[in-house]
Parts: C-alpha cells; sequence; structure tokens
C-alpha cells in the first residue's frame, strides 16, 4: 500500500485530497492542528522537525502533498508581523522544510511531491503582496525542485488553483460567488491531483480555473 503525507487535511482542499487518495488505495497521513493522524502546528517547527522524524523512521511515503496555506489580503503596512510570519511559516517555510525531512524517504520510493499553490502564484493582484509572495515562492521552489530530482525518479508538481469555495474565506471580506461556472469544489481540485499521480508523465505546473470570474464582498 502507498503511503501518503498530507497537511492540512481538517477541511477544504486537504481534506477532500485525502479522502480521495484513501478512495484510490493509499494510507493518509495528515498534518493538522485540528485532527489527524499527526496533530501539529506547521507554525512550531521545532516540533514539526522532531514529529516528522519520528515518524519517518518507520514509515516510507511515496506522496508528499503540502496543502495547508492561509491568506491575507490587505494593504501591506496594515498587515502586523505576526501574521506576516504566520503566511511565510505555514505557506512557504513548512512545505520546505517537510520537503526536506522526507526526501530521502521518497528517493526511496520513487515518490511525488505535491505543492498546493494558487493561481495568485502566477498573477499580481491588488492587495495580495504577501500571499502571492508565499505562494509564487512555493511555485518556484517545486519548478526548480523538479529539475534537481529528475534523475532520481522523484517527480514534483505545483497545482494552482483559483478560487474555491472553502473555509479559506471565512476570515476575508470576500468570497466566491455562488454563480454557477464562479468557482471550484475541494473535490474538483482532489480529482486533478489523482490523476496528476496516476499518470506515467509529469505535470510540472498546472493551473485550475472556474470558466467565470465571481467575487462577493462580505
Amino acid at each position: 500500500m502507498k503511503i501518503a503525507l498530507v497537511t492540512g487535511v481538517s477541511s477544504g482542499i486537504g481534506k477532500a485530497i485525502a479522502d480521495e487518495l484513501t478512495k484510490n488505495g493509499y494510507k493518509v497521513y495528515g498534518i493538522s492542528r485540528k485532527n489527524g493522524e499527526i496533530i501539529c502546528d506547521l507554525r512550531d517547527i521545532k516540533s514539526l522537525h522532531v514529529k516528522i522524524k519520528e515518524f519517518l523512521k518507520t514509515t516510507d511515503i511515496s506522496l508528499l502533498v503540502n496543502c495547508a496555506g492561509v491568506g491575507v489580503f490587505a494593504p501591506h503596512e496594515e498587515i502586523s508581523f505576526e501574521k506576516i510570519n504566520e503566511l511565510i511559516d505555514v505557506n512557504l517555510k513548512a512545505p520546505i522544510l517537510l520537503t526536506n525531512l522526507c526526501l530521502r524517504s521518497l528517493k526511496k520510493t520513487k515518490g511525488h511531491i505535491i505543492n498546493i499553490a494558487s493561481v495568485e502564484a502566477t498573477k499580481h493582484s491588488k492587495f495580495s503582496a504577501l500571499y502571492t509572495a508565499t505562494k509564487s515562492g512555493l511555485r518556484d521552489f517545486s519548478l526548480s525542485l523538479f529539475e534537481e530530482l529528475r534523475r532520481s525518479g522523484v517527480k514534483v508538481t505545483s497545482i494552482n488553483p483559483d478560487m474555491t469555495q472553502t473555509a479559506f474565506f471565512d476570515k476575508l471580506n470576500f468570497k466566491p460567488s455562488n454563480e454557477e461556472n464562479t468557482h471550484m469544489k475541494p473535490k474538483d481540485i482532489a480529482k486533478v491531483l489523482i490523476q496528476i499521480v496516476t499518470s506515467q508523465l509529469v505535470v510540472t505546473d498546472i493551473t485550475i480555473r472556474s470558466q467565470k470570474l465571481g467575487i462577493v464582498k462580505k
């Protein structure tokens, strides 16, 4: 049985990915602050290091999915130092460190790393400088890492979703429209991920978008 390690499994895209992987024969170990096989706050780098090192002593993984993410969209001078650090830690630092910890295991299994970035990593939007910096950093990390790992047999993919109906927007001042074809569901992203991990080819970078743009201000 293939083993997957997935962050952000408590809700949204991460939960949908975990569910879909389970349906497709994976044993999924989730990393989450709220629930999961490995309870860990990704902002607590020391704890993350200890728990994952211990986990990997007895387990080799075939798939690492860095899905956990947080967002803020505001004038940069209004964002607190605490929030800046949170976005960098969760969106960028944790995936890079998790990959560092898991690579020896993934090389053994000739596994796959999938980083859930964002459509914002491919463009430039007002009030998105911080979020875009973390997600474009993650995307570029993925693309460069693929070049490094090609000969090892490890695949690397960046998935860049557009607006998806999740709890991500609960604390923001906007959300996706409910109108048809203006948003995606978490299961849509999960199904694309399954297509990617079951392909003999390597999808290094894919942006998934709804046909129409629909944003509702709260």
